[in-house]
């Protein structure tokens, strides 16, 4: 059994040390090209963010993860991905147009709007000070849209709010055309527009998001089990790519604040510098979703049974995690500041195949035309196989330094032994050790290491 916390309870408790502070996170991650407010020489645009070039990476390295894990290593889960724009039925029928709100309250005096469940509104408003609050009222947070030429209620759409529902209105087709039986799983991984009220602390509530979902088709009955099972998986994944098991609680929803659709919710929360909150969700969300598309489509949306020729309508089991707050928490993991003999030692200790850049290639001297072109040729043929940085500038320690503060696992040095024995020296960013290898070996033992199980140090 995994020990739960209930209601809220896990607010209360003790947290470990922050690893970072959130400032220092944010610093890092533009100066070296992770994130980027989005629309910053305009004055930014909230709840909006742009991912640089080693954001991109490490953020197509977390999909890339998650999709060979969750669809390509198993037999009983496959993939999707579904428009952004559907039918406004389609909400109507989910329940989003009705209950997909947050309640919100507004300051009078400076009309300031916040989220009334974040807030104490027996305090004066954080932004001028009074207290003279509106009443609360319920927000929908779906985005609205029009489509076509002509703006009236005819052509009103939305935003998809999450990825889910196209999977349940796809449920019959895919399930037909892949030949699955029961228990099954479809994934998708794809953007999501929420109209937050306040979003806020970096890249964790946003209004333009990307999610990871993946619903687990399971028989009446069969739910509990599966729920369980997934819960596993799930810790079990996100240890596997260095997020620190006491970093992580398990908060059991109570049933009077379950989702409209839940029978049991269960939140993987992460201590974050700004407290904790969450980070994964699992849900089981009964046949809800299926019946009410059945209901209002008229589509039969069953499970035909060939074997016992029985129709039966899944129940479904909800695994969902934010690539945005994945990325968040692997970065607040991997973050360490060591003291050394130059004063701060920034390192990321990134999982090595979440890691934006694998190798970095660098020639001892920059003037030693030999050992620029040997360097160039090593370079050469390890891009496209993975991704690798050449670097020439400044002296090698300070390019350690740089690539360490990227989290690229190995660097790799050219240097006067290479012309005579062929063996470039490999150095790990984790320990720090070097060791000889032969360059003409350099791809398959790189290759083999991203292979190998990691423990984040320490």
């Amino acid at each position: 059994m995994i020990p739960l916390l209930s209601g809220d309870d896990t607010r209360l408790m003790p947290q470990a040390p922050a690893p970072v502070t959130m400032d220092k996170l944010v610093s890092l991650c533009k100066r070296r090209g992770f994130v980027f407010q989005s629309s910053e020489i305009y004055g930014g645009f909230n709840g909006v963010w742009d991912y640089g070039p080693l954001g991109a990476e490490l953020r197509n390295n977390i999909k890339a993860a998650w999709w060979r894990d969750f669809v390509h290593k198993r037999d009983d889960v496959v993939g999707l991905d579904s428009g952004i724009l559907a039918s406004p039925r389609v909400w109507e029928a989910s329940g989003h147009l009705k209950n997909f709100t947050d309640p919100m309250v507004e300051c009078k005096n400076c009309k300031g709007r916040f989220r009334a469940d974040h807030i104490d509104l027996e305090k004066n408003c954080p932004t001028c000070g009074k207290k003279d609050w509106s009443d609360v009222r319920m927000f929908n947070t779906m985005f609205k849209t029009f489509v076509g030429p002509v703006e009236d209620d005819a052509s009103v759409a939305y935003l998809r709010p999450e990825t889910c529902q196209a999977i349940f209105t796809n449920f019959k087709l895919v399930q037909g055309a892949m030949r699955k039986k029961l228990p099954f799983g479809i994934a998708q991984i794809g953007k999501a527009f929420r109209n937050e009220i306040t979003p806020g602390n970096f890249i964790f509530r946003l209004r333009e998001l990307e999610q990871m979902e993946l619903e687990y088709f399971v028989r009446p009955g069969d739910d509990e089990r599966a729920f369980d099972d997934w819960l596993q998986h799930d810790l079990d994944w996100l240890t596997s790519y260095g997020v620190r098991r006491n970093m992580l609680e398990l908060l059991e929803h109570p049933k009077e604040k379950l989702s409209h659709y839940s029978k049991r919710t269960v939140d993987i929360e992460y201590k974050f510098p700004f407290g904790q909150s969450e980070l994964w969700g699992l849900a089981n969300r009964t046949d809800y979703d299926l019946t009410q598309h059945s209901k209002a489509s008229g589509e039969e949306l069953e499970y035909f049974d060939e074997e016992t020729k029985e129709h039966v309508v899944p129940f479904v089991i909800e695994p969902s995690l934010g690539v945005d707050r994945m990325m968040l928490v692997v970065l607040l993991e991997a973050y360490e500041e060591q003291q050394d003999k130059e004063g701060i030692r920034t390192v990321m200790h990134l999982h090595p195949r979440l890691a934006p850049v694998k190798v970095a290639i660098l020639p001892l001297v920059k003037k030693d035309e030999q050992l620029v072109a040997k360097s160039r040729a090593i370079f050469k043929e390890l891009r496209g196989e993975l991704t690798v940085q050449y670097d020439e500038t400044s002296t090698v320690g300070r390019r350690y330094r740089r690539q360490d503060e990227i989290g690229t696992p190995w660097c790799v040095t050219v240097d006067g032994q290479t012309l005579e024995d062929g063996t470039v020296t490999i150095r790990d960013r984790d320990s720090m050790e070097q060791v000889r290898f032969p360059s003409e070996g350099l791809l398959d033992e790189l290759q083999r290491r991203l292979r190998q199980p990691w423990q984040r140090p320490g």
